[in-house]
């Protein structure tokens, strides 16, 4: 369901100089130092605040770019076929970036800015004069995306320095060293319980795209089975599905319809980052960004193709014959001036922009195919059963896309599902078809501690589970923040 209410662009000018902007859900009241402490006084205020903590994942270190390099690019699913789509994330691509590599200031930068907005929002609420139920709805949103910003930064780098209250000057900075991965963890969790009791399930209107209860939930099972705590995921993405009544989240009835423009916020989608074409730079750029180099206007019709996505080979063989994803997510080739050029690209992101790098497409960061093929995989790892269970949301998923049935007896060998271990690349190859594109795989192969057996191939080493913190972090600050192993 298309909404026309989308996250604006932070205005730029301090509001304390005289200058302001709409405030509703779209749009942004600048954050900044000069105002922090002055300017948030009203619910209205918070309102433009927790709208910046949002907006905050348009940013290029998040959801408009680094998201989806390190997801897919660092992985097996896609690649950099031409060099002049970016030596950076062609580095990324093949394992040989560095600390001083643009990805990770880019994305450390940008996921600590939003931190940044969502610590004032968390740290000024409780002092704002407001009705209570809307203070801990808006205290709740902030709290689900610090954790989700921090669930990314963990994931990526390991120990990050772990920031709840608000900096006021650059020099309380330097306080903060890396924490472990264990306490970064708890916090997120704290959030997201916090932020599940305080949320909605779901928001109509104007207020659509905002993070619910469901949310929350799912991204609380994610963070559960990445700690390996099968039970707990278990128990809570269970929760989640026994709520469809409430949530109304389902698997719809069409893959290709969970896609483009006209298809956001369908009710298969959990959360996603909004974005909005022809309104000063809220645009996304995923059109651009995966159409191959010089395809011309074959591929998209509007703006340059940049290539910086390219499908592997290996990707495309991964869909089963008969796959009905596949077509809905890729092709093999493009006709330019009356000839046929092989070339993979993605499709889930097509549509006419606006002008380059200026789209409609918002991009999903949580669905209820994975949250399915999440449980799938931790009631597995509780305790293989055969065709019990995990076999049935698996199993569920596979319907949907046009595919038979596995069982652990099957005797159709490519079918046959017969112990804990194969169930576990059965679950490994369905969301890599299922999430194709869409910023998993690496994650899902690091969690799994399957990232090296699948990528050595291409490059990987053990040191590369993490990537490399921004050397700028450490020249600022050396004494308390030190290098990941095997990029010194």
């Amino acid at each position: 369901m298309k909404t026309s209410n989308k996250i604006m662009i932070i205005c730029a000018v301090v509001l304390l100089a005289g200058s302001s902007c709409r405030k509703t859900f779209l749009d942004l009241a600048p954050v900044s130092q000069q105002n922090g402490n002055n300017f948030y006084r009203t619910a209205e205020d918070m309102k433009n605040a927790l709208s910046s903590v949002y907006g905050a994942l348009q940013y290029g270190g998040l959801y408009y770019s680094s998201m989806h390099i390190i997801g897919d690019l660092r992985s097996d699913n896609t690649e950099i076929t031409n060099p002049n789509a970016g030596a950076d994330m062609q580095a990324v691509d093949m394992f040989t970036n560095s600390a001083v590599n643009s990805i990770s200031s880019t994305t450390w930068n940008g996921h600590y800015q939003g931190i940044q907005s969502a610590n004032i929002v968390i740290n000024k609420i409780d002092a704002v004069s407001m009705d209570e139920t809307l203070k801990a709805r808006y205290k709740g949103e902030a709290l689900f995306l610090r954790a989700l910003m921090y669930f990314n930064l963990v994931r990526i780098f390991g120990d990050v320095p772990l920031i709840t209250v608000i900096i006021n000057n650059p020099e309380e900075g330097y306080r903060y060293g890396r924490e472990t991965t264990a306490k970064v963890y708890e916090q997120i969790k704290a959030d997201l319980e916090a932020a599940e009791q305080s949320l909605p399930y779901e928001f109509t209107g104007g207020d659509i795209g905002r993070a619910t209860k469901g949310a929350a939930m799912a991204l609380l099972g994610k963070v559960y089975l990445t700690q390996k705590q099968w039970p707990l995921a278990a128990q809570k993405l269970k929760a989640l599905i026994d709520a469809s009544a409430q949530t109304k989240y389902q698997l719809i009835a069409s893959y290709a319809g969970l896609f483009g423009a006209a298809n956001e916020n369908n009710r298969e989608s959990i959360f996603e980052v909004q974005f909005r074409k022809g309104a000063g730079g809220e645009g996304s750029p995923f059109t651009n960004q995966f159409a191959p180099i010089g395809s011309g206007t074959a591929v998209v019709s509007v703006g340059n193709p940049l290539g910086q996505n390219i499908p592997t080979d290996d990707m495309s063989n991964a869909y089963e014959a008969g796959d009905l994803r596949k077509a809905a997510s890729m092709r093999n080739s493009y006709v330019l001036s009356g000839n046929t050029v092989n070339h993979n690209y993605i499709i889930k992101y097509a549509g006419v922009p606006a002008a380059s790098l200026d789209n409609d497409n918002n991009w999903i960061v949580l669905r209820y195919a994975d949250v399915l093929l999440m449980y799938a995989e931790a009631l597995n790892e509780t305790g293989y059963v055969a065709d019990g269970p995990a076999f049935t949301y698996l199993n569920l998923v596979r319907t949907r896309a046009g595919l038979a049935s596995k069982t652990s007896s099957n005797a159709n060998a490519a079918l046959q599902v017969a112990d804990q271990a194969s169930f576990r690349l059965a679950v490994e190859q369905e969301r890599r078809v299922e999430l194709a594109f869409e910023g998993h795989r690496w994650f899902d192969l690091v969690r799994t501690d399957r990232a090296l057996a699948v990528l050595a191939s291409l490059g990987m080493q053990a040191d590369h589970v993490l990537f490399p913190l921004p050397q700028s972090q450490i020249d600022i600050n050396p004494e308390v923040i030190k290098q990941n192993p095997g990029y010194n």
